[in-house]
Protein backbone atom coordinates (compact mmCIF):
# COMPACT_ATOMS: atom_id res chain seq x y z
CA UNK A 1 0.00 0.00 0.00
CA UNK A 2 2.75 2.46 1.02
CA UNK A 3 4.75 1.92 -2.18
CA UNK A 4 1.64 2.19 -4.32
CA UNK A 5 0.72 5.54 -2.77
CA UNK A 6 4.31 6.78 -3.09
CA UNK A 7 4.45 5.74 -6.77
CA UNK A 8 1.23 7.63 -7.48
CA UNK A 9 2.63 10.70 -5.70
CA UNK A 10 5.87 10.58 -7.73
CA UNK A 11 4.08 10.29 -11.07
CA UNK A 12 1.62 13.04 -10.12
CA UNK A 13 4.61 15.21 -9.23
CA UNK A 14 6.10 14.49 -12.66
CA UNK A 15 2.85 15.42 -14.39
CA UNK A 16 2.21 18.61 -12.42
CA UNK A 17 5.79 19.91 -12.57
CA UNK A 18 5.93 19.23 -16.31
CA UNK A 19 2.98 21.57 -16.78
CA UNK A 20 4.72 24.17 -14.62
CA UNK A 21 8.26 23.78 -15.97
CA UNK A 22 7.48 23.73 -19.70
CA UNK A 23 6.36 27.40 -19.91
CA UNK A 24 9.58 28.33 -18.09
CA UNK A 25 11.57 26.30 -20.62
CA UNK A 26 9.73 28.00 -23.47
CA UNK A 27 10.52 31.42 -22.01
CA UNK A 28 14.21 30.51 -21.62
CA UNK A 29 14.25 29.28 -25.22
CA UNK A 30 12.77 32.53 -26.55
CA UNK A 31 14.95 34.83 -24.45
CA UNK A 32 18.25 33.02 -25.12
CA UNK A 33 17.66 32.12 -28.78
CA UNK A 34 19.52 35.18 -30.18
CA UNK A 35 22.79 34.46 -28.33
CA UNK A 36 22.77 30.80 -27.22
CA UNK A 37 22.53 28.75 -30.40
CA UNK A 38 23.68 25.57 -28.62
CA UNK A 39 20.90 26.10 -26.04
CA UNK A 40 23.24 25.53 -23.11
CA UNK A 41 21.12 27.58 -20.73
CA UNK A 42 17.95 25.71 -21.68
CA UNK A 43 19.74 22.38 -21.31
CA UNK A 44 20.97 23.40 -17.83
CA UNK A 45 17.37 24.10 -16.86
CA UNK A 46 16.36 20.74 -18.32
CA UNK A 47 19.00 19.07 -16.14
CA UNK A 48 17.45 20.75 -13.08
CA UNK A 49 13.94 19.74 -14.23
CA UNK A 50 14.84 16.07 -14.64
CA UNK A 51 17.04 15.93 -11.53
CA UNK A 52 14.20 17.18 -9.34
CA UNK A 53 12.48 13.82 -9.89
CA UNK A 54 15.45 12.02 -8.35
CA UNK A 55 15.77 14.51 -5.49
CA UNK A 56 12.17 14.12 -4.32
CA UNK A 57 12.03 10.33 -4.53
CA UNK A 58 13.12 8.66 -1.26
CA UNK A 59 13.25 5.26 -2.95
CA UNK A 60 16.12 6.12 -5.30
CA UNK A 61 19.53 6.20 -3.62
CA UNK A 62 21.87 7.60 -6.27
CA UNK A 63 25.66 7.13 -6.07
CA UNK A 64 28.11 8.64 -8.56
CA UNK A 65 31.72 7.86 -9.39
CA UNK A 66 34.03 9.62 -11.83
CA UNK A 67 32.12 12.82 -12.64
CA UNK A 68 35.44 14.65 -12.39
CA UNK A 69 36.65 12.72 -15.46
CA UNK A 70 34.31 14.66 -17.75
CA UNK A 71 36.14 17.32 -19.76
CA UNK A 72 33.50 19.99 -20.14
CA UNK A 73 35.52 22.23 -22.44
CA UNK A 74 35.32 19.97 -25.50
CA UNK A 75 32.70 17.75 -27.13
CA UNK A 76 32.51 13.99 -26.68
CA UNK A 77 30.30 11.15 -27.72
CA UNK A 78 28.87 9.86 -24.44
CA UNK A 79 27.73 6.23 -24.44
CA UNK A 80 25.78 4.52 -21.67
CA UNK A 81 24.21 1.15 -21.11
CA UNK A 82 20.41 1.21 -21.11
CA UNK A 83 18.48 -0.50 -18.30
CA UNK A 84 15.30 1.53 -17.84
CA UNK A 85 13.20 4.56 -18.70
CA UNK A 86 14.86 6.04 -15.63
CA UNK A 87 18.26 6.19 -17.37
CA UNK A 88 17.41 9.43 -19.16
CA UNK A 89 16.46 11.16 -15.92
CA UNK A 90 19.60 9.83 -14.22
CA UNK A 91 21.99 11.02 -16.91
CA UNK A 92 20.59 14.55 -16.78
CA UNK A 93 22.16 14.54 -13.30
CA UNK A 94 25.54 14.82 -15.00
CA UNK A 95 24.82 18.54 -15.31
CA UNK A 96 27.06 18.74 -18.36
CA UNK A 97 26.09 19.95 -21.82
CA UNK A 98 24.97 17.38 -24.37
CA UNK A 99 22.33 16.60 -26.97
CA UNK A 100 20.25 13.46 -26.62
CA UNK A 101 19.80 11.02 -29.46
CA UNK A 102 16.34 9.60 -28.80
CA UNK A 103 13.59 7.71 -30.57
CA UNK A 104 11.16 10.09 -32.24
CA UNK A 105 8.10 8.94 -30.27
CA UNK A 106 9.47 10.49 -27.06
CA UNK A 107 9.30 13.94 -28.66
CA UNK A 108 5.50 13.58 -28.78
CA UNK A 109 5.12 13.32 -25.01
CA UNK A 110 3.32 16.49 -23.83
CA UNK A 111 5.57 19.03 -22.15
CA UNK A 112 8.59 16.73 -21.64
CA UNK A 113 8.84 15.78 -25.33
CA UNK A 114 8.11 19.35 -26.39
CA UNK A 115 11.01 20.47 -24.22
CA UNK A 116 13.24 17.95 -25.99
CA UNK A 117 12.34 19.64 -29.28
CA UNK A 118 13.14 23.08 -27.86
CA UNK A 119 16.56 21.79 -26.84
CA UNK A 120 17.29 20.64 -30.37
CA UNK A 121 17.86 17.02 -29.41
CA UNK A 122 18.22 14.52 -32.26
CA UNK A 123 15.23 12.42 -33.33
CA UNK A 124 15.78 8.87 -34.52
CA UNK A 125 13.28 6.60 -36.26
CA UNK A 126 14.78 3.21 -35.58
CA UNK A 127 13.55 1.37 -38.67
CA UNK A 128 14.16 4.21 -41.12
CA UNK A 129 17.60 4.05 -42.85
CA UNK A 130 17.30 7.72 -43.87
CA UNK A 131 16.84 8.68 -40.22
CA UNK A 132 20.06 6.89 -39.30
CA UNK A 133 21.93 8.79 -42.00
CA UNK A 134 20.40 12.02 -40.74
CA UNK A 135 21.52 11.12 -37.22
CA UNK A 136 25.15 11.07 -38.34
CA UNK A 137 24.74 14.44 -40.06
CA UNK A 138 22.93 16.12 -37.15
CA UNK A 139 25.33 14.68 -34.59
CA UNK A 140 28.21 16.11 -36.61
CA UNK A 141 26.67 19.58 -36.61
CA UNK A 142 26.32 19.58 -32.85
CA UNK A 143 29.81 18.19 -32.23
CA UNK A 144 31.36 20.79 -34.53
CA UNK A 145 29.54 23.53 -32.58
CA UNK A 146 30.98 22.22 -29.31
CA UNK A 147 28.02 20.20 -28.00
CA UNK A 148 28.53 16.62 -26.86
CA UNK A 149 25.97 13.98 -27.80
CA UNK A 150 24.77 11.01 -25.79
CA UNK A 151 23.53 7.66 -27.09
CA UNK A 152 22.61 4.21 -25.84
CA UNK A 153 24.63 1.96 -28.20
CA UNK A 154 22.50 -1.07 -27.33
CA UNK A 155 19.68 0.74 -29.14
CA UNK A 156 16.99 -0.33 -26.68
CA UNK A 157 16.53 -1.18 -23.02
CA UNK A 158 18.20 -4.31 -21.70
CA UNK A 159 15.74 -7.16 -21.01
CA UNK A 160 17.72 -8.34 -17.97
CA UNK A 161 19.96 -5.48 -16.78
CA UNK A 162 23.07 -6.83 -18.51
CA UNK A 163 24.83 -5.04 -21.36
CA UNK A 164 23.91 -6.47 -24.76
CA UNK A 165 25.33 -6.13 -28.25
CA UNK A 166 26.35 -2.64 -29.31
CA UNK A 167 25.40 -1.04 -32.59
CA UNK A 168 28.23 0.80 -34.34
CA UNK A 169 26.55 4.20 -34.83
CA UNK A 170 28.00 6.01 -31.81
CA UNK A 171 31.53 4.89 -32.61
CA UNK A 172 31.18 5.67 -36.30
CA UNK A 173 30.16 9.22 -35.37
CA UNK A 174 33.11 9.62 -32.98
CA UNK A 175 35.55 8.42 -35.61
CA UNK A 176 34.04 10.45 -38.45
CA UNK A 177 34.11 13.72 -36.48
CA UNK A 178 37.35 13.01 -34.60
CA UNK A 179 36.09 13.29 -31.05
CA UNK A 180 36.65 11.18 -27.95
CA UNK A 181 34.21 8.73 -26.40
CA UNK A 182 33.12 8.94 -22.75
CA UNK A 183 31.63 5.65 -21.48
CA UNK A 184 29.16 5.66 -18.59
CA UNK A 185 27.99 2.55 -16.73
CA UNK A 186 24.85 2.48 -14.60
CA UNK A 187 23.20 -0.22 -12.54
CA UNK A 188 20.09 -0.40 -10.40
CA UNK A 189 17.75 1.44 -12.76
CA UNK A 190 16.50 -1.90 -14.08
CA UNK A 191 15.19 -2.77 -10.61
CA UNK A 192 14.03 0.78 -9.79
CA UNK A 193 11.49 0.93 -12.62
CA UNK A 194 10.57 -2.42 -14.20
CA UNK A 195 10.54 -2.60 -17.99
CA UNK A 196 6.84 -3.56 -18.01
CA UNK A 197 5.40 -1.29 -15.35
CA UNK A 198 5.70 1.98 -13.47
CA UNK A 199 5.18 0.78 -9.91
CA UNK A 200 8.10 1.41 -7.53
CA UNK A 201 7.86 -1.21 -4.81
CA UNK A 202 11.15 -1.01 -2.90
CA UNK A 203 14.09 1.23 -2.08
CA UNK A 204 16.81 0.94 -4.71
CA UNK A 205 20.46 1.92 -4.74
CA UNK A 206 21.55 3.14 -8.17
CA UNK A 207 25.23 3.28 -9.06
CA UNK A 208 26.59 5.33 -11.96
CA UNK A 209 30.26 5.26 -12.90
CA UNK A 210 31.82 7.61 -15.47
CA UNK A 211 34.78 5.82 -17.06
CA UNK A 212 37.97 7.50 -18.30
CA UNK A 213 37.44 8.92 -21.79
CA UNK A 214 38.82 7.29 -24.91
CA UNK A 215 40.78 10.10 -26.56
CA UNK A 216 40.09 11.33 -30.07
CA UNK A 217 43.58 10.12 -31.02
CA UNK A 218 42.82 6.57 -29.85
CA UNK A 219 39.43 6.66 -31.57
CA UNK A 220 41.20 7.62 -34.80
CA UNK A 221 43.62 4.69 -34.53
CA UNK A 222 41.01 1.97 -34.01
CA UNK A 223 38.54 0.48 -36.43
CA UNK A 224 34.90 1.16 -35.57
CA UNK A 225 34.23 -2.47 -34.68
CA UNK A 226 37.37 -2.73 -32.54
CA UNK A 227 36.44 0.49 -30.74
CA UNK A 228 32.94 -0.84 -30.08
CA UNK A 229 34.28 -4.14 -28.72
CA UNK A 230 36.87 -2.44 -26.51
CA UNK A 231 34.37 -0.06 -24.92
CA UNK A 232 31.77 -2.79 -24.39
CA UNK A 233 34.36 -4.97 -22.66
CA UNK A 234 35.37 -2.07 -20.39
CA UNK A 235 31.72 -1.34 -19.58
CA UNK A 236 30.96 -5.02 -18.90
CA UNK A 237 33.88 -5.20 -16.49
CA UNK A 238 32.81 -2.06 -14.65
CA UNK A 239 29.18 -3.16 -14.49
CA UNK A 240 30.28 -6.28 -12.59
CA UNK A 241 32.19 -4.08 -10.13
CA UNK A 242 29.32 -1.73 -9.36
CA UNK A 243 26.51 -4.28 -9.63
CA UNK A 244 23.85 -3.71 -6.99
Amino acid sequence: MFYGILSIFVWLFVAITSIIFFPIALLIFLVTLPFDRNRRILHSFSCFWASSYVWINPLWDLHWEGKELIEKDKPFVFVSNHQSLLDIILLYNLFTHFKWVSKDSLFNIPFIGWNMSLNGYIKLRRKDPKSHLNLIKEAGKHLQRGSSIILFPEGTRSPDGDIHRFKDGAFLIAKKYRVGVQPIVLDGAYQAIPKKGLMMNHKQRINIRVLPPISAETVGQLRVKDLSIKIKEDMDSNLKEIRV
